[in-house]
């Protein structure tokens, strides 16, 4: 964030505002953790801030201090837009495209107030009065902190926004493992745990916490796993039904993409998973090493996201979309196994 944006954000925030912070769709820890940070931050700061969430997030993010706050676009819609219509500011977080957004996106396009953006995906898009976009960072929780030290306040983060703070930094880089992760990064987070983050149950209530139909599900995903041992490839599909036979709850198959990785050799893991409302497969993406999923996704699933870890879709059905993917993996042979 260089010195212009920065004054012109300073600016912006001299005077109390009435401001809406928005996430993307299906948000994660880091969209959650980021907005509420900047959420607690703002409003200390006297201005009249709302979180709008375009839909509803998982669980185990739900004890995340403010989380009861966040309005639901889909349960609220129209109290969401009237924030959106009655917002001098908005702020979005953790995307840069109004497409991420869902059904919220007309809202958005349709809005008066001046945007900022803060976000660490490629490719964004200029809606954004100020712009603050770098993919080299870990996490939009990590830009947060960044911001707050921007404008002279990081002795304004107590230890609510340290837990929001230290939760979408934590899980965006898989608990500190990947390559974003910088000396930098855990330098910040020394100094949240140093302003009160409760790193030991933060860990727990993300990851320890499982209801026996979550188990049966992921036992159900590792059952379907395909291995494709000539491309380094690891693929797990759910299908709705199965979903349905589990219990399924907004959030349950966090992490399942990931088991494929932890297998030898293999560089692409994959899972698809039915929604039958959207009329599509969601898809995620992760590897390792330098092929970048981020432009799979990009190319092939009308997708994206980061170099290591990316979302598409499809809206074939499951047979097609699995034929579809393994018919590209020949032309990316060599970089998944050189």
């Amino acid at each position: 964030m260089n010195f212009e944006q920065i004054e012109a954000l300073k600016e912006l925030l001299s005077t109390s505002k009435r401001i809406a912070i928005i996430p993307h769709k299906n948000p994660d820890g880091d969209a959650i953790g980021s907005t509420l940070a900047l959420w607690h931050y703002l409003t200390k700061k006297g201005h009249r801030a709302d979180v709008l969430a375009p839909n509803d997030f998982p669980k185990f993010l739900k004890w995340m201090p403010g989380a009861d706050q966040i309005i639901n676009f889909e349960r609220n819609n129209s109290e969401t837009k009237k924030r959106i219509t009655e917002a001098e500011l908005i702020f979005t977080l953790d995307f840069n495209d109004f497409g991420r957004v869902g059904q919220m996106s007309e809202s958005l396009q349709n809005a008066t107030a001046k945007f900022v953006m803060v976000d660490h995906h490629q490719e964004p898009s200029d809606y954004a009065t100020v712009m603050y976009s770098d993919v080299s960072m870990s996490s939009t929780c990590e830009m947060v902190y960044n911001l707050i030290s921007y404008l002279g306040d990081l002795d304004l983060i107590d230890k609510d926004i340290a837990n929001c703070l230290y939760t979408g930094i934590m899980t965006d880089t898989g608990s500190f493992k990947f390559k974003a992760t910088t000396s930098k990064t855990h330098r910040i987070i020394a100094d949240l745990m140093d302003k009160g983050a409760e790193n030991t149950e933060i860990h727990h209530r993300i990851y320890d916490t499982n209801s026996p139909s979550r188990l049966h599900l992921l036992g159900c995903a590792l059952k379907n796993m395909v291995i494709l041992k000539e491309f380094n490839t690891a693929y797990i599909t759910l299908s709705q039904e199965e979903l349905d036979r589990y219990n399924y709850e907004k959030g349950d198959t966090e992490g399942f993409v990931n088991y494929g990785l932890t297998l030898e050799g293999i560089r692409f893991a994959v899972i698809f998973i039915e929604n039958r409302e959207e009329g599509i497969f969601k898809i995620s993406f992760r590897s390792v090493g330098e092929f970048s999923v981020n432009d799979f996704a990009r190319k092939h699933f009308d997708g994206g996201g980061h170099h290591n870890a990316a979302g598409g879709k499809s809206e074939r059905n499951l047979e097609e979309t699995i034929s579809y993917f393994t018919s590209l993996l020949p032309q990316y042979k060599t970089a998944l196994t050189q």
